[in-house]
């Protein structure tokens, strides 16, 4: 196997072009927006990085394989002429999962027991549904394309904040609409109804230069490529830095606030956040600088009554407009009847993005009169 290999990063369908931008802001060779994600190449420190520094991704699959195969006995014939050894541990169990699509191979379970049997005959290694080591198989249109899951758990699982909401914003695409707002660390954000605090965290871990991926383990430790000593040497490479805007976020609830403070302590943010318990009618600008607010509201979906939610939203517009010139904001929602309630100037919308079985679509404007 090559030194460097096709390197994929999940991205939210609809965010593949943030992610993108994101990558090649972190200096990943030439990330190209696809559909599902975002292709790059790279070594196994390559893969390391992505899992550890970038915040948009949902995971990193790395391409081990890929042929032509029409018949289930093709499938196991070139499935072990893959050079196993070189990425998987004989000494390591290993779970695999298949999708089979306008494909002559048409049933996914015997695609998985053909792969299994190839892996475990070749390499020695046993297979367990159990195993955070995850070969992934897709057939589609008679090719085979053979990665290996390098993440384990989503990378939206930072590691450090078990403390959320009903309906919590996933660190991930957090980190995304934040990129997509122009969010660069430098200016201050307001979040007026904050939830478990994943902007305001987000926001601050970023100004911060933490790495996301600092507090947790990844599946790619338990691969063939992995080098203890060269991955405690990057996660050491990091420079953490004490950022001068500060980060707020409101919310009506006790709970959450009191959930958000304890995150951003487990996080290591919590001496550039604040949190209080605050009404929408009540939110005023931090002194100094404008910067950015943006919001995750409540959606008739999901919580309560649409009818009530446009009260709300109004209040929100109207509370922004007359109390927060020079900000800009932002506003996530799956409906854009409650956004336009808000009276606020929006810029043109980008396609929506899947999240938590809904739609939402990021709603910005530009710096308030």
């Amino acid at each position: 196997m090559s030194d460097a290999f096709d390197i994929f990063l999940v991205a939210p369908p609809g965010l593949e072009p943030v992610l993108a931008e994101e990558a090649r802001a972190k200096g990943f060779a030439d990330p190209r927006a696809v559909p599902g994600g975002v292709e790059t190449r790279g070594g196994w420190p390559e893969v390391w990085r992505a899992n550890l520094c970038l915040r948009g991704p949902a995971r990193v699959l790395v391409r081990v394989a890929s042929f032509r195969a029409m018949h289930l006995a093709q499938l196991d014939k070139r499935a072990r002429k893959v050079d196993w050894a070189a990425v998987l541990r004989a000494d390591r169990p290993v779970k695999v999962e298949a999708t089979c699509r306008k494909s002559k191979i048409y049933h996914a379970k015997a695609a998985v027991q053909r792969v299994s049997r190839a892996i475990a005959e070749t390499l020695g290694c046993p297979v367990s549904d159990e195993s955070e080591v995850v070969v992934k198989v897709r057939i589609d249109d008679d090719l085979c394309t053979i990665s290996l899951d390098t993440t384990g758990e989503a990378l939206h699982k930072r590691g450090h904040k078990p403390a959320v909401g009903k309906a919590p914003m996933r660190e991930n695409l957090a980190a995304l609409f934040l990129r997509q707002c122009g969010f660069d660390g430098a200016e201050p954000v307001v979040d007026p109804m904050c939830g478990s605090g994943t902007f305001p965290i987000e926001a601050a871990e970023i100004a911060s230069g933490l790495y996301p991926g600092r507090s947790r383990s990844f599946a790619f430790e338990g691969l063939a490529g992995f080098y203890a000593g060269a991955f405690a040497e990057m996660k050491a490479g990091v420079r953490p830095q004490t950022p001068q805007p500060r980060f707020y976020g409101f919310d009506r609830d006790a709970g959450a606030v009191k959930n958000a403070s304890e995150n951003a302590e487990r996080a290591g943010v919590g001496a550039f956040c604040q949190f209080a318990r605050q009404a929408v009618s009540d939110l005023e600008p931090p002194e100094g600088p404008p910067g950015l607010v943006i919001v995750n509201p409540p959606y008739g979906e999901r919580i309560g009554n649409r009818k009530l939610l446009f009260s709300l939203y109004g209040a929100l517009g109207k509370t922004l407009l007359e109390r927060f010139g020079g900000w800009r904001v932002g506003l996530v929602t799956s409906d854009g009847g409650l956004a336009k309630a808000t009276g606020l100037p929006w810029l043109p919308t980008e396609p929506p993005v899947a999240h938590g079985g809904l739609k939402v679509t990021l709603w910005r404007t530009g710096p308030l009169a």
